[in-house]
């Protein structure tokens, strides 16, 4: 039996609260996460086409194999001396 995922449009969910939560394969398209915080997250694979990350900050994180734009991000720090 097949089911279709949930589906949010139009919805308001402020401040809530996800605790192992699967989004695997999620799809967000046109969404405000302003102020969003995440801890222990898994982005391996994800993709961020057309994104504000104006004030973003990555800490204590694996960066192994990101890109902006193409470039490798290690090579950034690395050009930095970080």
């Amino acid at each position: 039996m097949t089911t279709d995922p949930p589906t949010f449009v139009n919805a308001s969910l402020s401040d809530a609260r996800f605790t192992d939560v699967n989004l695997r394969s999620a799809h967000f398209v046109d969404v405000d996460l302003a102020g969003a915080s995440f801890a222990n997250v898994s982005l391996a694979g994800a993709r961020f086409d057309d994104a504000n990350l104006a004030f973003v900050a990555v800490t204590d994180s694996n960066l192994e194999g990101m890109t902006i734009n193409g470039i490798l991000v290690s090579d950034l720090l690395r050009a930095y001396g970080v």
